[in-house]
């Protein structure tokens, strides 16, 4: 389920991706969608993002001189549990498109599409943003941690600490994966109650002989609950933009691409095999021993022993290629199957 990072790496994609392409034409909307219609054509209009916490507000600013003349439009997306911005080409969107912008001439046509599968995902006209929220606990740390000491009375912090961290209230931004990583971390057990956990936290404060860079250095190696809600996400942001470069790096062109073809690559080395010299029969005969091992017999599983012949001694024969063959040889007492009949 996408948490704030998700969002705010959603927003960063829309930024790089949008940046130097001009849209045009009217906004479209899959027919399953129940989210609303959004009333908006322009000729040539740009759009730019930003995420705060776990919403991320679209907008939508026609240029100069485009018309129909109209007001910029901005829209706030809640991604729901698969929701997510792709570019895709406009004769070839993604399944589950359901809110689709397209580019404007010249060049192969585009589209920014909203992509969400289970379709828990909305949005709103207007850019409001969801009232109720706190601040983002990774562009407004200083005012997130002030509100949550603040409102250390107020009944969420009764709940479990595993409970409190999903309040958006308060946590705008931390999801699940985010609060077991903090946790676990801080090696805090998740049923601790949320006021004894955040209340040692007002006592809590640095020297004020130390320097700027040794209060930094304080509190990234031993960072608390409320410090940790900010750099956990921050390190996931971190690692998803080092991801995408190098996902991009992948698909570009190299040197070698742009200018001629590579060079074939060698023909695998085959080894060579000398043929397998045919044995004679005679002589592989003539190189057993009539006597040995095998002439004494092996004991069966009755304490007796087989005939040496059964072995391959006197009373055997050649087969095909060569090879011996054993007759079947009775041991005395025993009737032979010519004797019954």
């Amino acid at each position: 389920m996408p948490e704030g990072p998700e969002l705010h790496l959603a927003s960063h994609f829309v930024n790089e991706a949008c940046g130097a392409l001009v849209f045009g034409g009217r906004v479209e909307k899959s027919a399953v969608s129940r989210n609303p219609e959004v009333p908006f054509e322009s000729s040539a209009y740009r759009i730019s993002a930003l995420a705060r916490g776990k919403e991320l507000r679209l907008w939508l600013r026609p240029l100069p001189g485009a018309g129909p003349c109209r007001e910029p439009l901005a829209l706030v997306f809640r991604f729901g549990m698969t929701g997510s911005f792709q570019l895709a080409p406009g004769d070839a969107l993604p399944r589950h498109a359901h809110l689709r912008f397209y580019t404007a001439g010249p060049g192969p046509r585009l589209a920014l599409c909203f992509v969400d599968v289970r379709r828990f995902g909305h949005w709103e006209l207007g850019g409001e943003w969801q009232p109720g929220r706190g601040p983002c606990v990774l562009r407004q740390y200083e005012q997130f941690r002030e509100h949550v000491l603040r409102n250390l009375a107020d009944k969420t912090f009764d709940r479990p600490i595993c409970e409190a961290l999903l309040d958006q209230r308060f946590f705008n931004g931390i999801g699940n994966y985010l609060r077991a990583e903090i946790l676990f971390r801080l090696r805090i057990p998740p049923f601790e109650k949320a006021r004894t956990v955040l209340q040692a936290l007002q006592q809590r404060r640095l020297s004020p002989t130390l320097t700027l860079s040794q209060k930094i250095r304080a509190k990234l190696q031993n960072p608390d609950l409320l410090e940790l809600c900010h750099l956990v996400p921050k390190e996931v942001v971190q690692l998803g933009a080092r991801s995408r470069k190098r996902r991009s790096r992948k698909t570009q062109p190299g040197p070698v691409d742009r200018t001629e073809d590579p060079p074939p690559p060698p023909p695998p080395k085959t080894a060579s095999r000398k043929p397998r010299a045919k044995k004679d029969p005679s002589k592989a005969a003539a190189q057993r021993s009539p006597r040995g091992g095998r002439e004494e017999g092996r004991q069966t599983a009755s304490g007796g022993r087989t005939p040496a012949a059964f072995w391959g001694g006197e009373e055997s024969i050649r087969g095909p290629k060569g090879r011996e063959r054993a007759l079947p040889v009775f041991p005395p007492g025993l009737p032979s199957p010519e004797a019954e009949g």
